[in-house]
């Protein structure tokens, strides 16, 4: 018994040492703790779109929402440098910002919101509960703070950053005190890795 436990312990080992880079990851691997990607929403381009529709690309997923004062335009600020340094790598990967805020964040609203930022990234919107399903799908939190004299008001949310392969499988997790350098170093590898 003992022999065979370490065979399979040689094999392991064996296999690790034969694995490509991409598995020596700066960000959190989440491969197995976290669902593919699935969803149904509307895009903003007015469109329904679904998880299928993103296959075949490195997919990062971002809850936010267009009002956010702080964490969302920093963390949109920080992939559009992150998709330049990737140079034409970035032609693989898509930013989805789903909007935690569907009440204000209009398709057209964010719409303008990401394009400003970077071409790569697509606005998602849909009902509240689809954004609460989804949100968690992947263990995302939110909640809207109470409204002000003049009716405004802010949303809380947590600012993972999910990554998912090609074939939507979650693979990592970054948030924005993440280097731009391991998120560039890792969407390489994710991408590379997958081109053999």
């Amino acid at each position: 018994m003992w022999r065979l436990v370490g065979t399979a312990l040689i094999t392991v080992l064996l296999a690790a040492c034969q694995q490509a880079p991409s598995e020596h990851w700066q960000l959190t691997d989440i491969q197995g703790h976290m669902p593919d990607l699935e969803f149904a929403l509307t895009s903003d381009e007015d469109k329904p779109v679904t998880a299928a529709d993103f296959k075949g690309d490195t997919t990062l997923l971002y809850f936010g929402y267009t009002h956010c004062p702080d964490v969302c335009p920093l963390t949109m600020a920080h992939l559009h440098v992150v998709m330049q340094k990737l140079g034409p790598l970035a032609e693989h990967v898509r930013i989805l910002f789903v909007s935690v805020d569907p009440a204000r964040d209009t398709p057209q609203q964010l719409h303008d919101y990401v394009r400003a930022f970077d071409s790569h990234a697509l606005g998602l919107t849909g009902s509240p509960a689809a954004i609460e399903a989804l949100s968690k799908r992947y263990r995302a939190a939110y909640s809207r703070d109470p409204s002000n004299s003049q009716g405004d008001y802010e949303v809380a949310h947590s600012s993972g950053i999910y990554l998912f392969d090609r074939q939507g499988h979650a693979r990592l997790l970054a948030t924005p005190a993440d280097s731009q350098d391991a998120l560039v170093h890792d969407l390489t590898a994710l991408i590379q890795s997958q081109e053999k």
